[in-house]
């Protein structure tokens, strides 16, 4: 995914206006936002230095650098990890190899959870494990192993709009996640084809990556409309794995009585009679 240092940061650029942090906006512009030569006055470095940054030539780029780039454009403390981390990409040589299993003792802390629904993701977003109440919520379980992937599922198959019922921001939000993934692990193949089989089949997906947007999925609300318990406003909670950080469970938390929580049980006492 060569690039995305120079298109995160002209991104970036784009979004503030000259006025926004104290400079004359001298008329019209051809492109919105600063220019290269007003983030490089405003951060304090040479135009040139800025220059060869956003053109992925600056691999010895400082912590000062980059701490003041991210001030002079705004980001929020997700964005300036992601400018860390695109800026100065890992080798190989330190990367761990991809860990696509679960272990034993999380998928039995999974199951334990029976009131709760749960499932791990991996760094590309793939679904690698779950609990029964979380395969009932998501029918994890029906899907073809290679659908079983949230940008997958929620840009390609059909009955994913109807699924969420707010399907804009929860596209957006999976986006804006996956990205994180991409500036970490640069050298994922299976990373950059999901990438590019997403881009290739989903204009909304391309419009999104195309923003440049990076955000964590820690925590949130997510609406579902069920097939059987009808409407879900899901809160949800993210874990990384101790002893594998490339592993996050996700875990529902509707509300102790609330409506979603007594549709939950329902569900779960559907799914358990169907299944004998």
């Amino acid at each position: 995914m060569d690039g995305d240092l120079g298109d995160f940061l002209r991104s970036r650029r784009a979004r503030i206006q000259p006025e926004e942090v104290g400079l004359p906006s001298h008329g019209r512009r051809r492109v919105p936002g600063l220019r290269r030569e007003e983030v490089a006055q405003l951060a304090g470095v040479s135009v040139d230095y800025y220059i060869r940054l956003e053109q992925g030539r600056g691999q010895s780029v400082s912590d000062a650098v980059l701490d003041a780039i991210a001030r002079v454009l705004r980001m929020d403390e997700t964005e300036h990890a992601y400018l860390r981390t695109v800026a100065r990409p890992r080798s190989r040589r330190e990367r761990r190899p991809a860990a696509p299993r679960v272990r034993p003792g999380v998928q039995l802390l999974l199951d334990t959870m029976e009131r709760t629904p749960a499932f791990v993701l991996g760094r590309r977003m793939d679904v690698l494990a779950w609990n029964a109440l979380g395969d009932a919520v998501s029918g994890f379980s029906r899907m073809a192993p290679g659908a079983r992937n949230m940008p997958r599922q929620v840009f390609l198959d059909p009955a994913a709009r109807d699924f969420y019922p707010e399907w804009a921001a929860v596209a957006a939000q999976t986006v804006a996640n996956l990205r994180i993934s991409a500036g970490v692990y640069t050298d994922d193949r299976e990373l950059c084809a999901l990438v590019g089989e997403l881009s290739l089949k989903s204009e909304d997906f391309r419009r999104l990556w195309a923003d440049h947007q990076v955000k964590e999925c820690a925590y949130g609300v997510k609406k579902v409309r069920h097939p059987v318990a009808g409407l879900l406003t899901l809160p949800y909670e993210t874990l990384t794995v101790p002893a594998d950080p490339e592993q996050t469970i996700v875990v529902y938390t509707p509300e102790p009585g609330s409506e979603t929580a007594e549709r939950l049980a329902l569900l779960g006492s559907w799914e358990s009679a169907h299944a004998r």
